[in-house]
């Protein structure tokens, strides 16, 4: 969430923001609705001291003055009531839209409209000449009989699949090393609950906004959502509570499986292992002081760790600036990792 004096004080910024980061949110309409919000507080909590004034003078009356007053508290009591129902509607929709307004994109960051238009700023490894036509991951997983997608989709519909035998023990071979080899750089392993509450999906930013994609628990579980990465666990893990700074930076791998519904991607990458349902991760995650050079500095860090990752696993691959377009509501800065696959 961020700052409202902030954004009282330099609308125009948040809302070339929006712009760039192709949020269609009107900035004005919402200081409008926050100057609503601010003067129909400001009247409730007149109400109320007035209130509070009165139950303090009635037991020092009597006769008509007393009657007076009386009425005088009724009235009160009646345009209290009526206020805090009009600023209980408003509020929400105040919270609501405060979540939507995106953070300032640093000046750094390319301008776009999509991945397209992200920028390669370094490569890595020397990609391979072969002298016959390589396999996919799909002909050779399933020639090899270490993938099998038309029993994972018979019994639980489209992107899903079996990791069967040596394919399974890859996988597993591969996460254990990644998570050796970020523990190795000084990051506590966490494995985080698989299911949260909507202030914890709110509170990373994953909400409002992504709700297609996550899946819902059912009515006897109406707060319950899967996570569609382990940031979402492992960045709510001190939620509402107040960490010293000598205590900070926390350097935490979470490890999890992740659940996506994949709404709205109907014929992109529907062949293979991408963008599937469910799928494992190691995720790096630091908290650490509201400071932006130490922001930075750990943000070329854990780059570095996943670039030193692929490069032991001898995958080439390229990084890339994402520009506004491809970037998220709350992000200031984002690097994305391309391996290069020969399928």
């Amino acid at each position: 969430m961020i700052d409202l004096s902030q954004l009282r004080l330099n609308p125009e910024a948040y809302q070339d923001a929006c712009d760039k980061k192709r949020i269609k949110l009107s900035i004005k309409e919402f200081l409008e609705l926050d100057t609503r919000y601010r003067a129909l507080t400001t009247s409730s909590e007149r109400l109320r001291a007035e209130q509070n004034i009165c139950n303090k003078d009635i037991p020092k009356l009597s006769g008509e003055a007393k009657q007076d007053k009386l009425a005088a508290m009724k009235e009160l009591a009646v345009r209290l009531k009526e206020e805090q129902a009009q600023l209980k509607e408003l509020e929400e929709e105040w919270r609501k839209q405060q979540l939507l307004i995106p953070s300032i994109p640093l000046e750094c960051v390319p301008l776009g409209k999509d991945d397209s238009e992200n920028v390669e700023i370094r490569a890595w490894g020397a990609i391979p000449s072969f002298s016959f036509n390589p396999l996919d991951h799909i002909e050779l997983g399933s020639k090899l009989g270490l993938l099998d997608f038309e029993r994972g989709v018979k019994i639980a519909g489209a992107r899903n699949y079996f990791l069967l035998g040596d394919g399974a023990r890859l996988q597993h071979a591969v996460l254990q090393f990644a998570k050796d080899f970020v523990c190795s750089r000084d990051f506590t392993l966490v494995e985080p609950p698989h299911l949260v509450r909507y202030e914890a999906m709110s509170g990373t930013g994953y909400f409002p906004g992504g709700e297609e994609q996550a899946y819902h628990l059912d009515l006897r579980d109406d707060e319950t959502y899967l996570i569609g990465t382990s940031e979402v666990s492992v960045c709510a893990m001190y939620m509402n509570e107040v960490v010293e700074n000598d205590k900070l930076p926390f350097r935490l791998a979470g490890y999890s499986p992740c659940y996506r519904r994949e709404a709205g991607t109907y014929g992109k990458d529907t062949q293979g292992l991408y963008r599937i349902h469910q799928f494992y991760k190691v995720e790096q995650v630091v908290i650490c002081q509201a400071d932006v050079e130490l922001s930075a500095k750990i943000h070329a860090e854990i780059l570095g760790n996943s670039e030193a990752l692929l490069q032991a696993l001898e995958l080439p691959y390229r990084v890339v600036d994402v520009c506004t377009g491809d970037m998220g509501r709350g992000q200031v800065y984002k690097n994305d990792i391309e391996a290069w696959m020969p399928g």
